[in-house]
């Protein structure tokens, strides 16, 4: 007799084998000690052979194996799996006395034959599968996570040079059409070409204003002589001059004929208005202004209340760039605010304007004639145009033939979706006018194609990035309105910034970069970086940041829903108090090449505007800085004259809160233990939203609803307190409000600025209260190693 060693009841191993047995075995167990025999030499061998099937899930034996290929039984010990012995048979009934039913025991031996072949089998095909994978496969990166953040920006950078916008660039211009829907579908066809796998092409049906089929012009009637806007003699019109009508024109004017004095009002300010009117007879006469320092559409709103009829516009040859000749150039001017026109209160009697004023402008050349001036000259010894004393005023004819005509409109959208946060937002618009030459797209273009490379590579953005090419720019931001209207509700929670194009490069001498106060030290930190390896070797001005307002399709998500926006571009001027607002003027475009024949500029700007797309769609925390939005507001409330101390106190409260709440928000950017996914979302949603708190229900035309953005002056101040300043001056130059009490005329003049320093204050306490919820956050959520008192 011998005995085979069968298994633990509790699951033990068997000698040479890890499979559990099965409890449900019939065993006979025979406890006579005399019976006990050693085991034999082929004990090892015997016990590989015995191993209990169903432990390895064959329930449902086969049949019984040739008994041929069976050897024979050899004494052995096992222990059972109550720690006994089960006695083994020498006699030919074994296997029957050991099963319940004949030949099971063959029969489980070749299942076990054959599953070790089947799970040998398999491990050999799948390991090759994997052989082959990781042998025929490119590695592909992980997605990248901050700590490789540098090396995927290095990449990213690497994958924008000039040569390949410069390739794009010609392939833009091999256009046989260049009408808005051809360059639409041409964009269309390229995005999706690059990578892009959701991009959508969408038209409206618009209003718009173009010249009409014969120019305007401006008669002397002192000596009948007729002029086109750019100031050549209507008898020596020649062919070329029809194309430049397209830039000699004000979109959505009143149009028609009308008579009167020319008066010089300068920039038509508060002051020069006043100067005009003790002297002057100002109903029904035509006003020569100057572009610049005001929105256009403020100084419009003036000239209305005080009873001009026409407009002439031009811009002083002392606030042109050096080197830039506008004396026979005449430009184009919008006068839509923003959007689709017929949605608006179009004045059909006045054919289809804006304004019931007659605007149009012209050149310097054609400004200095009517003025009666005799300077001359541009540069450091400038002398600025002006109408000299005691001069005889002309009287003119001016007729403004503007048409109006429905066309469709353009829009270009798409989405490179993020992973972790695919519902927010950052968006990235440009503009295909015809006009551009195609800088703003090819830009783009290199953006989507870098972008996708990296995807293509591994990397997955946390956030959802949308590109947006925008139609009927030119016209009011038509396109960027109706879409941003369509998708308002989205956008309102989803939407985390706007990082714009819309005139990349439009000149060569300076850099500048225009941003939300939120995003100020991140767009300083790039303009820093980018300079370091200066176009022109070496001898490079600092950072030149601003948040300045200005036109252009960043209009509808900065002014109407307060989205944190950037900028970057190059032009041939810095933006002072004399000279902002000039790019409200639109001048027949310079092709990219000849104003960038190597496009090192559109490069610099491409990888400026890259890494900004790349900050704010990978960092866990968004790039947004609280304490910039504080120290701004403190910035703009030093004019202690009109500032009360409420005022001061809540701005002073702000700033301790936001430098705070700053501090914090860098625990879960920097400690990746602090990136609970909830949590983080929660602190960029007070991010996102702090700018919000600063958007008021109404200002005067043309200056923007943000409070935070501004235009340029000698003191910083919100726009909203400067244009009240100025609107309680005016309502003391107009004699329309409350002419017959003079108390009641103050009273209701200064109620404007007081109304404007009450809506500042709740902006104040407003942010306040979002900062203070910000950090609740921090104290409502669990950590071992911060404490908040």
């Amino acid at each position: 007799m011998a005995y085979r060693k069968v298994c633990d009841a509790q699951g033990g191993p068997m000698v040479s084998e890890v499979l559990h047995c099965s409890g449900g075995l019939d065993l006979d167990w025979d406890l006579e000690k005399e019976e006990l025999q050693e085991p034999g030499p082929s004990m090892d061998r015997m016990q590989m052979q015995h191993v209990d099937c169903q432990r390895s899930g064959c329930s449902d034996p086969g049949p019984d194996p040739d008994p041929e290929l069976m050897e024979p039984i050899q004494p052995s010990v096992s222990v059972s799996p109550h720690g006994r012995f089960e006695r083994l048979q020498e006699d030919p009934n074994y296997i029957s006395h050991f099963t319940r039913a004949p030949g099971h025991k063959g029969q489980r031996r070749l299942h076990c034959f054959l599953l070790r072949y089947f799970l040998a089998g398999l491990g050999l095909f799948v390991l090759g599968l994997l052989i082959g994978w990781f042998t025929h496969t490119p590695t592909v990166k992980p997605p990248a996570s901050p700590s490789d953040s540098s090396d995927l920006l290095e990449e990213l950078l690497r994958g924008i040079t000039a040569d390949k916008i410069d390739a794009l660039h010609r392939s833009f211009s091999s256009l046989s059409d260049d009408s808005e829907e051809a360059i639409a579908r041409y964009l269309y066809r390229q995005w999706v070409g690059l990578g892009l796998t959701d991009v959508h092409l969408s038209n409206h049906t618009v209003l718009l204003s173009l010249p009409g089929s014969t120019p305007s012009t401006i008669t002397d009637r002192s000596s009948h002589q007729c002029f086109l806007p750019n100031g050549i003699p209507c008898d020596q019109r020649g062919p070329n001059d029809l194309p430049r009508q397209q830039f000699s024109y004000a979109a959505y004017s009143a149009v028609g004929s009308m008579q009167g004095d020319v008066v010089d009002v300068q920039y038509a300010s508060v002051d020069d208005l006043r100067r005009a009117k003790d002297s002057l007879n100002l109903t029904n006469q035509i006003a020569v202004v100057k572009i610049g320092q005001a929105p256009l559409l403020y100084k419009l709103s003036l000239l209305s209340e005080l009873g001009f009829g026409g407009v002439l516009l031009y811009i002083d040859p002392c606030d042109t760039p050096p080197g830039r000749h506008t004396w026979h150039q005449a430009f184009r001017v919008t006068l839509n605010p923003g959007g689709n026109p017929t949605s608006a209160e179009v004045s059909r009697e006045a054919g289809g304007s804006l304004t019931s004023l007659l605007v149009q402008p012209i050149s310097a050349l054609l400004a200095k004639t009517l003025l009666s001036s005799s300077i001359a000259g541009q540069g450091d010894s400038c002398i600025p145009l002006a109408m000299p004393h005691n001069t005889e005023r002309k009287k003119i004819t001016l007729t403004v033939r503007n048409q109006l005509s429905y066309k469709k409109i353009y829009n270009v959208v798409g989405y490179l979706k993020g992973k972790r946060n695919p519902d927010r937002y950052v968006l990235v618009g440009s503009r295909h006018d015809s006009d551009q030459g195609g800088g703003p797209s090819v830009i783009m273009n290199q953006l989507i194609a870098a972008l996708t490379e990296q995807t293509k590579r591994g990397w997955v953005p946390d956030r959802t990035t949308v590109f947006c090419s925008w139609g009927g720019s030119a016209l009011g931001n038509i396109g960027s309105y109706e879409w941003g209207k369509d998708n308002s509700v989205i956008l309102q929670s989803s939407a985390v910034a706007y990082v714009s194009l819309n005139s990349p490069v439009r000149g060569t001498e300076t850099l500048r970069a225009t941003a939300s106060p939120t995003l100020l030290q991140l767009t300083t930190d790039i303009q820093r970086r980018q300079l370091l390896s200066c176009i022109r070797g070496g001898n490079c001005p600092g950072p030149n940041v601003s948040s300045l307002q200005l036109p252009g399709d960043v209009n509808f998500f900065a002014n109407q829903l307060a989205v944190p926006t950037v900028e970057f571009a190059f032009e041939q001027t810095t933006a002072e108090e004399t000279t902002s607002f000039l790019s409200e003027a639109q001048f027949s475009p310079e092709s990219p090449e000849t104003l960038d024949p190597l496009f090192k500029f559109h490069e610099t700007i491409a990888k400026m505007t890259a890494e900004a797309i790349l900050r704010l769609v990978n960092d866990p925390v968004l790039p947004f800085y609280p304490l910039d939005i504080a120290l701004d507001v403190q910035n703009k409330l030093k004019e202690k004259s009109l500032v009360t101390p409420h005022m001061l106190a809540s701005a002073s409260s702000l700033r301790d809160h936001a430098a705070f709440f700053q501090s914090e928000t860098m625990r879960p950017a920097n400690d990746p233990k602090e990136r609970d996914p909830s949590h983080v979302r929660m602190l960029n949603d007070v991010l996102r939203d702090l700018e919000k708190s600063f958007l008021i229900p109404q200002t005067p035309p043309g200056v923007y609803r943000n409070l935070l953005y501004s235009p340029p002056e000698k003191t910083p101040q919100f726009s909203i307190l400067r244009f009240s300043q100025e609107a309680v001056l005016h309502c003391n130059v107009n004699g329309k409000a409350a002419k017959h009490n003079t108390a009641d005329k103050e009273v209701l003049c200064q109620s404007t600025l007081n109304q404007s320093l009450s809506l500042i204050l709740r902006a104040i306490r407003s942010a306040e209260r979002l900062v203070c919820f910000g950090l609740d956050l921090f104290e409502n959520y669990p950590n071992e190693q911060y404490d908040l008192v």
